[in-house]
Parts: C-alpha cells; sequence; structure tokens
C-alpha cells in the first residue's frame, strides 16, 4: 500500500512534507484536505478520527496515521535513510534542526490559517491591522533566521552545506507564504539567494502549491 498524504495545496505544513518526499524519491498518493471549502474539510468526523487536531497534513503509511510535519518528515527519514535529510553529526543534526524549528515553531504557527482567522473573525480584528501582526511575525522570525544562516561556516548553497535537507524544506513555503501576502524580503539575501537555489530543482518545482492536483 503506496503512502498517502493528507495536505493542501497552500498548506506549508503540507509544502514541507511534500518536498521532503520528493527529494527521498518516494511514491505516494495525495488526498486532499480543503481547508476553507465547507466551512473546512479538516474539521468533518471522518478526518478527525485521523486527526484529532483537525490540522494538516496526516501521513499514512498502512494503517498508521502520523500528524505534525516535522515529525512526519523524522519518520520518513528513519523509515527510508538511503537519501538523508539530515547530516551525519550530532552537531550538524542539531543545527539543522535548529533551523527548521525556527521555521515551523516559532515562524509558522502565529501567521497560519486558524490564528489569521481568529484575529479577524473572532478578536475583530481589521484587515490592515491582521497584516500587520502577519509581517511582524515575518520579520521577527526571518530577522532571526537570516543571522542563524549568514557567514555561517556550514552554511553552503542551502541552509547545510551543499545537498538541500530538512532545512530547506520548512525554508521554502515559509517563503511562498511570505511572497503571498507581499512581506518585504530584501534584508534577507541569504534567505532568498538559498530559496532561489532550491527553486531551480524540480524536487522543490514540482512540490509547489500551484502544480498539486487540489491547486486553484
Amino acid at each position: 500500500m503506496p503512502l498517502k498524504l493528507f495536505g493542501y495545496f497552500r498548506s506549508s505544513a503540507a509544502y514541507r512534507v511534500r518536498i521532503a518526499l520528493k527529494l527521498k524519491r518516494l511514491d505516494w498518493e495525495s488526498e486532499s484536505v480543503h481547508l476553507t471549502r465547507d466551512g473546512g474539510k479538516q474539521f468533518g468526523t471522518a478526518y478527525r478520527s485521523i486527526n484529532p487536531q483537525a490540522l494538516v497534513p496526516t501521513l499514512q503509511d498502512g494503517p498508521t496515521y502520523i500528524t505534525q510535519s516535522l515529525a512526519i518528515i523524522e519518520y520518513l527519514e528513519e523509515s527510508y535513510p538511503e537519501t538523508p535529510l539530515l547530516p551525519k553529526s550530532r552537531k550538524a543534526r542539531a543545527r539543522v534542526r535548529a533551523l527548521a524549528l525556527s521555521v515551523a515553531c516559532d515562524i509558522h504557527p502565529l501567521n497560519n490559517l486558524r490564528v489569521l482567522k481568529y484575529l479577524s473573525d473572532t478578536l475583530g480584528v481589521e484587515d490592515s491591522a491582521r497584516m500587520d501582526w502577519y509581517r511582524h511575525w515575518i520579520s521577527t522570525g526571518l530577522s532571526a533566521l537570516e543571522a542563524m544562516l549568514v557567514d555561517h561556516p556550514d552554511t553552503g548553497s542551502f541552509c547545510h552545506g551543499d545537498i538541500p535537507g530538512l532545512a530547506d524544506a520548512c525554508l521554502v513555503p515559509q517563503i511562498f507564504n511570505a511572497s503571498r501576502f507581499n512581506c518585504d524580503l530584501t534584508t534577507y539575501p541569504t534567505i532568498l539567494r538559498i530559496n532561489k537555489k532550491c527553486l531551480e530543482l524540480d524536487t522543490f518545482r514540482t512540490a509547489a502549491p500551484e502544480n498539486q492536483p487540489d491547486a486553484e
């Protein structure tokens, strides 16, 4: 039974996992969970039965369902180690995980769909203030990430060395979202350079939102 990824074309977290699957050259099936149609398909009983958080992505491997994008990627790393997404040394792996987590835990959660909807729908925050919120946390997070990357001896063509891996899989979706919301990215030259390098590769381009079956 092939792997199945429950996701949404514009979800940053699902995008990360698609990149990881592509980098590992794995075959999988896509199952769209539309986050905005009919009040959000993720809140339906059927999907909640496999992911009680009502979030995407979820990876199905046979009878097993795995949630949370970084847990999924670590699962893939352990299950299919032939094309590693983490470097060999413990110190290098710690650095790559720190870069990935700075995106997945510090930037993305403050700006994902449910947070933005809560700001507008529940708290009544106006669109302009909501975008100020979004851009503030993008700027705060990317400024720190740029400092972690620039001039670091282990930063190469990609976030770590000259082979794309876990950190790049997290970075590219975040830059896609920041660009979509017209954030000024000119002060992050290292990030932009790495992002451009990644998008030159088919593995990243084919994982992009616009190339997914459920893209609108």
